[in-house]
């Protein structure tokens, strides 16, 4: 029998650390290594020992969450992070910045002990965990493998001004954006489409942070936004995206209903509705995320218009759920580690 997965539990709240070691024994994959009560115990508990995973409080005294995650890059730590705060909840910039520098994913504390006890946050709060210590660390110089950044099939462009970048990616999202939409220059010939997994409140902080960074003008999606080059559009949280047609211009169109793969927004969705697009061409990118969502879609979008899809680097992911899915399907033109992502899709796309 495997070794049961070693749990560090940082928060000041001696509640909240109760709350957490008893769903976390609900799982028999994991136990709680040990507890800390601050920032600064944590970091000492990091020297000393290794852990699967660390659930990490954002607001604690001597030393906060931000703090600690800036000391594990500074110590060159290889910790799988975790963040559990409610702060989350008020404070989206906090927990992008978390996410940054290098955290995992983030868990909302519940607002009650009632709700700590619900099976619907319990099996969350495990599944995040779960995907935690699957994660992959981050190297500041990702390694390439021989056949990385190869094409695998002979690229085709349509130079006809018609063609789509469509994004899609889930944990580690964030960071590896960081890393591509400030690489595009204003004049990609062509739009970009964004669906990265994250609930509602969070991805407008996501459009803002980006589009201080980047060439080009990155919004959160709005329903009956038209879809112009020189704009990237991230899809709403808790809302699908599609993309409609009329007057010979394209729109966005956000939807409620079911979550699909789990997940609202999902890449899925994105990607089948460009099937019935006016766009000759799209080029799809799947980046860093547990799960297998955008493989789907892109295949029912192959089926139906010229596609070029790259992949991220299994080296370079946070969690290599999506890209290796869609290497799988036998669908993937190029890989590339996520440095190189922008520049394969400058490349795919051209410049107006």
């Amino acid at each position: 029998m495997d070794k049961k997965k070693k749990i560090l539990v940082v928060d000041d709240s001696a509640l909240m650390r109760r709350i957490v070691c008893d769903i976390i024994s609900l799982d028999e994959q994991f136990c709680v290594q040990d507890l800390a009560a601050n920032g600064q115990e944590a970091i000492l508990l990091m020297q000393k020992n290794a852990y699967d995973a660390v659930i990490l409080d954002i607001i604690m005294p001597k030393l906060d969450g931000i703090g600690v995650l800036k000391e594990i890059n500074r110590l060159g730590l290889q910790e799988h992070v975790v963040i559990f705060s409610s702060e989350t909840r008020k404070d989206a910039e906090v927990t992008l910045q978390a996410l940054e520098l290098g955290a995992v994913d983030f868990i909302h504390k519940p607002d009650s002990i009632l709700e700590a006890k619900k099976d619907t946050f319990v099996r969350r709060f495990l599944a995040i965990l779960s995907s935690a210590v699957q994660s992959r660390p981050q190297p500041k110089k990702p390694v390439v493998r021989e056949n990385s950044g190869k094409q695998i099939k002979k690229q085709t462009v349509t130079p006809d001004g018609k063609t789509v970048v469509a994004i899609a990616c889930s944990t580690g999202g964030p960071k590896a954006l960081a890393e591509v939409i400030p690489k595009l220059p204003e004049n990609l010939d062509a739009p970009v489409l964004i669906v990265q997994h994250m609930p509602e409140g969070f991805t407008k902080s996501l459009a803002q942070r980006l589009d201080e960074r980047s060439p080009l003008h990155v919004m959160e999606a709005e329903n009956n936004m038209e879809i112009r080059k020189g704009c990237a559009y991230i899809a709403r949280g808790g809302k699908h995206m599609e993309i409609g047609q009329r007057d010979g211009k394209h729109y966005l169109i956000l939807k409620d209903g079911p979550a699909r793969e789990g997940v609202r927004p999902c890449a899925n969705f994105m990607y089948e509705s460009l099937a019935e697009s006016g766009y000759s061409r799209v080029v799809c990118v799947v980046l860093t995320g547990m799960g297998q969502d955008g493989t789907a879609g892109i295949r029912n979008l192959h089926q139906k218009k010229p596609i070029y899809v790259i992949a991220q680097q299994k080296e370079s992911c946070a969690v290599y759920g999506m890209p290796r899915s869609i290497v799988a399907s036998g669908l993937t033109d190029q890989i590339e580690p996520v440095e190189n992502v922008a520049d394969a899709i400058i490349k795919s796309v051209g410049v107006k």
